[in-house]
């Protein structure tokens, strides 16, 4: 305090005497009773007292001691003289040393002093109190009163019926000066059972308890203050400052106390977001473990039904199972940067997950579960491509193989049969042209054959399960053509050698044979391509086979001419039989068509014309349908693709730290948070959409070139992004808070940082950052030293050793070079205090001092006392605050 606050006080209180000219008797009264208990507690040290103020100060020699005791110095040498003028020489010395110490006297010479003037004395030993007692009291930078009043002010807040505003009337009813005591020593007096009707008794036992355990003298009469309407703000303010001195030790152990409570209660969050950490780490990596051999599994029960189960269990897996493992992990991430900005803050070392649990293993186990879901679903979607196909190709299969063993039934026997043996020439020659027409049916049905063989083969090629029972058949069918092969041309030679004897033809009968024939080839080829099952994944490929179908239904108009010609000729046959009556003559040996035959199969064909229409149309209809579904999900992605590309590049940007402070920075990335957000139905559009694509089978979409799989990509990117960079500003706002670091600052810092990241990826490599801090004025030689300094520095703002440098580690290196935090050395000292200079500390000292969780926490944790002459249950605290700052193995 500048000691000129003591000359003004002086000055306005030498004023105050003049214009008054006389001190208020019962000021006066409790002034000198006050003043000479003040004097007395210092001059008892002496060995000596006063009993009468204005009258033992008089030569002098008391004055001088009372100096001597309360500054520590040594005054000169006082004149033994009994005469007046040795009187005022002693008197004049004790005042010159008062004002040596910077406060000017006013109107107090010495005479006065020898002559017994008691208001003079009171001036000159309010002064000394004010020099020596009151002048080494500083709150918050505040005048030696103000601060002695806001020192009573915060001791006495919590209680009640106290209300500190002078030196008056504020310590009248006595529950003020009770209160301060309670506060600093609650086991000497019970606060709760004082009234504020009962000033007399609650002034009396402060008075008492101050002077037997306070070792305070009783410097102020109790009567006097309750009688009097306003009591002595001097003689309050010196017995007031008594308690100030005397708590003065245990306002340094509340003092040492709370900074040990601060640095455990950083250590006790630290410990927490450790064992969050752990616990969020064991249970992701757990659940990619389990989730991984699921995703792996290659294995259907080769039906689609059960690949789309899959499927659907597939879709339910990414919409319900793993979203919330998304935010577990971008927490996992957040808390870890969270917990090593704190670290780096307090000066704690650099937090190490257990083995196993690192940030870079969790990426690398999140990796290897999205290459998982990525193969697994081109897996599964293949999968449902062939066993689709492979049913297609079963039913085809099925249904060429029963119209073909339909028509060689009974065909064997045929062939083998001997009747031509008994035939007439025109039974035989008819038997002849019979067996011409069976070899060009039978080259007919080759094509159906291979048509079996084939599909068949491609059955093998896919996998089908039940391919051995496909193969069995097959090679059914393929043994008996080879033996209809062989056979056909065993009853070819022999009626070669009958044909010699009968030459009579029937030539009716035989165009008929020959014409009826192929038409009834064609009649069940065009049967079985109208009854033909499909495919089609577009419109295109729906509407060639419609073009197909209406080339065909253009060449109906001939096919019924050739029919009719056909008719024709079994109705000539019946003329002529019936004209001629030939014996068997309607029977016609070459051929076992008929014209009803014809009749009914040109029928069927023709009603199934419109059968085929409706089937067509129907399929076109669906294949409308599927592309206005691709061009739903192609117009809707390529709106969302770009946005969130663009929302991509505003996080990188805002990342940056260009735009604006850290505050701003902050607002707008919460938000595009807010904004992401509200467009996540955008996103739930597109998912419904595209499960609509799937259940239609459309796996392909020329209109866009975005997926759904790479949007959902996009999707976690930009939630990540935004989680990770909000996590990136916080952590820079409590470095610059904690750090006391400016905008400016900051600003240059980010600006250096910038100029550095070309690649503008928010990390600067090591030769990136060696330049980086050349700029910034730091000399980095290129010899053996220069560049064991550059790794020191790159040890501490990379610890996890990654092989970059990001901002949050510039910021706390840059920082850390102009700022100060809590030591070792500082938490052991406050212990210290708390022990009393003792080497150990004892458990109820702990529980005395600090709040009940932070005692316990250290009781718990510090190991016990192992130097000699320690009572039972000693703490070493030493040990315990290296430990905090990873200063040793405890």
């Amino acid at each position: 305090m500048d000691p000129s606050f003591l000359n003004g006080e002086y000055m306005e209180q030498e004023e105050e005497w003049e214009r008054e000219a006389l001190l208020d008797p019962a000021w006066e009264k409790q002034q000198k009773k006050t003043f000479t208990a003040w004097c007395n507690s210092h001059l008892r040290k002496a060995g000596t007292s006063i009993e009468n103020i204005d009258e033992d100060f008089r030569n002098g020699l008391k004055l001088m001691l009372l100096l001597e005791v309360i500054s520590g110095e040594q005054l000169p040498k006082p004149d033994r003289g009994r005469m007046r003028f040795h009187k005022i020489a002693n008197v004049n010395k004790a005042l010159d040393f008062i004002q040596s110490k910077g406060v000017r006297l006013v109107s107090i010479g010495a005479e006065e002093i020898c002559d017994g003037n008691l208001k003079m004395t009171l001036g000159m030993i309010w002064t000394i109190i004010l020099r020596f007692a009151i002048q080494d009291i500083s709150v918050e930078e505040m005048t030696a009163k103000e601060g002695l009043l806001l020192w009573c002010q915060r001791k006495t807040a919590p209680y009640r019926n106290v209300n500190v505003q002078n030196f008056t009337t504020s310590f009248k009813d006595g529950l003020a000066f009770c209160a301060l005591i309670h506060r600093h020593r609650p086991d000497l007096l019970d606060y709760s059972r004082l009234s504020k009707d009962n000033p007399l008794e609650n002034l009396n036992l402060a008075f008492e308890i101050a002077e037997k355990y306070l070792d305070i003298p009783k410097m102020l009469d109790a009567e006097d203050i309750v009688n009097s309407p306003i009591p002595d703000e001097r003689a309050i303010m010196t017995y007031v400052s008594c308690y100030y001195h005397c708590f003065a030790g245990a306002q340094k152990a509340e003092t040492a106390a709370n900074r040990i409570c601060k640095v455990l209660k950083v250590n006790q969050e630290n410990e927490r977001l450790m064992e969050e950490y752990e616990r969020l780490a064991s249970d992701l990596l757990e659940w990619i473990r389990r989730t991984l051999p699921w995703l792996q599994n290659r294995k259907t029960d080769n039906t689609l039904a059960g690949a789309k189960r899959k499927l659907e269990e597939y879709r339910n897996y990414r919409r319900r199972l793993k979203p919330p493992r998304v935010e577990q992990k971008a927490k996992l991430e957040t808390n870890f940067n969270t917990l090593q900005t704190k670290l780096r803050l307090s000066g704690r070392p650099a937090y190490m997950p257990s083995e196993g649990k690192l940030v870079s293993e969790i990426i690398r186990a999140w990796k290897s579960l999205e290459g998982a879901e990525k193969g697994f679903e081109d897996w599964l979607l293949s999968e449902m491509m062939r066993l689709e196909r492979i049913e297609h190709l079963v039913q085809k299969f099925k249904h060429k193989a029963d119209i073909h063993e339909h028509w060689t039934q009974g065909k064997e026997e045929s062939l083998r049969s001997q009747d031509f043996r008994k035939c007439r020439l025109t039974e035989v020659k008819a038997l002849k042209k019979k067996h011409e027409a069976f070899e060009s049916d039978l080259a007919a049905h080759q094509d159906r054959v291979e048509q079996i063989a084939a599909i068949a083969q491609e059955l093998n090629a896919l996998g089908y399960h039940d391919v051995a029972s496909i193969n069995s058949r097959c090679q059914r069918i393929c043994d008996q053509w080879d033996r209809l092969g062989t056979l056909t041309q065993e009853r070819r030679k022999a009626l070669n050698d009958a044909e010699r004897v009968l030459e009579q033809i029937d030539n009716l009968h035989l165009e008929f044979a020959k014409r009826a024939a192929p038409f009834n080839n064609w009649l069940e080829g065009a049967k079985e391509d109208l009854e033909d099952m499909f495919i089609v994944h577009s419109i295109q490929e729906i509407q060639n086979l419609i073009d197909a179908h209406n080339k065909f239904k253009a060449t109906l108009g001939e096919a019924d001419k050739e029919y009719n010609s056909i008719v024709s000729l079994v109705r000539e046959v019946e003329r002529i039989a019936s004209q001629h009556q030939v014996p068997g003559g309607l029977e016609n040996p070459y051929t076992t068509l008929t014209a009803d035959v014809l009749g009914h199969k040109w029928q069927d064909l023709k009603s199934l014309v419109p059968r085929r229409d409706g089937t067509l149309q129907q399929e076109f209809s669906k294949q409308q349908t599927n592309e206005m579904l691709r061009r739903q999900f192609a117009e809707k992605a390529n709106i969302v693709g770009p946005w969130i590309e663009k929302q991509l590049d505003n996080v990188s940007a805002i990342g940056m730290g260009t735009m604006g402070t850290l505050e701003d920075q902050l607002i707008q990335l919460k938000n595009q948070d807010s904004t992401t957000q509200a467009y996540r139905p955008q996103m739930d559009d597109l998912e419904r959409i595209h499960q609509a694509m799937q259940e239609s089978m459309i796996f392909e979409n020329r209109y866009t070139q975005y997926t759904m799989e790479s949007l959902r990509v996009g999707w976690e990117q930009l939630s990540t992004s935004i989680s990770r960079t909000i996590n990136e500003v916080e952590n820079q706002i409590l470095t610059r808070d904690s750090k006391g670091i400016r905008q400016e600052q900051l600003t240059e810092f980010r600006a250096s940082f910038n100029h550095f990241d070309k690649n503008r990826v928010g990390r600067l490599i090591p030769e990136e950052f060696r330049s980086c801090l050349v700029s910034l004025g730091y000399s980095m030689g290129k010899d053996k030293q220069g560049e064991i300094d550059f790794q020191r520095i790159m040890h501490a703002v990379d610890p996890n050793q990654t092989g970059s440098v990001t901002f949050d580690g510039f910021l706390d290196f840059m920082t850390r070079e102009s700022t100060d935090t809590d030591t070792a050395e500082q938490v052991i000292d406050s212990f210290r205090i708390l022990a009393g200079d003792k080497r150990y500390i004892m458990p109820e000292d702990l529980r005395r001092e600090l709040p009940p969780d932070q005692a316990e926490y250290c009781i718990q944790r510090m190991p016990a006392f192992k130097g000699e002459g320690a009572p039972p249950g000693a703490l070493d605290y030493m040990s315990f605050s290296t430990a905090l700052y990873g200063e040793s193995d405890f």
